[in-house]
């Protein structure tokens, strides 16, 4: 059985508003994502079509809160909550929040190559 922590993944990832740690699990990714700003993903998953995320996924709030956009809705995640997000949801998220998520890796990496796409569209123009 194939097993991960935050101290053990293969892949660190550091952005200005958050550290995403991340390894592959028998065709799920799972992500331990510490977020060091308050900020929307709304101006990054704009570049999808609908600018929504498409990927599922499921996780854990250890500690903070996020608020989630769906149309006609939002949700909040709060610490101690587990949560499903299906496509169509655009995440904001406090300073302070940490999580872990899981994705199935194939529609997680489509999703990330959708976006590399269109920020390098949006810097070409």
């Amino acid at each position: 059985m194939p097993t991960v922590s935050k101290h053990t993944t293969d892949k660190v990832s550091e952005f200005p508003v958050a550290t995403d740690r991340s390894s592959d699990l028998d065709g799920y990714t799972v992500n331990f994502v510490d977020i060091t700003e308050t900020h929307s993903l709304a101006p990054m998953l704009a570049t999808l079509p609908g600018g929504h995320c498409r990927c599922p996924h499921w996780g854990y709030l250890f500690q903070g809160r996020m608020i989630v956009h769906y149309d006609g809705h939002d949700e909040v995640i709060e610490r101690g909550q587990a949560f499903f997000m299906p496509p169509g949801h655009v995440p904001d998220a406090d300073a302070g929040t940490e999580f872990v998520l899981f994705s199935p890796t194939d529609q997680l990496q489509a999703t990330e190559e959708t976006l590399a796409k269109g920020m390098q569209s949006s810097h070409a123009e």
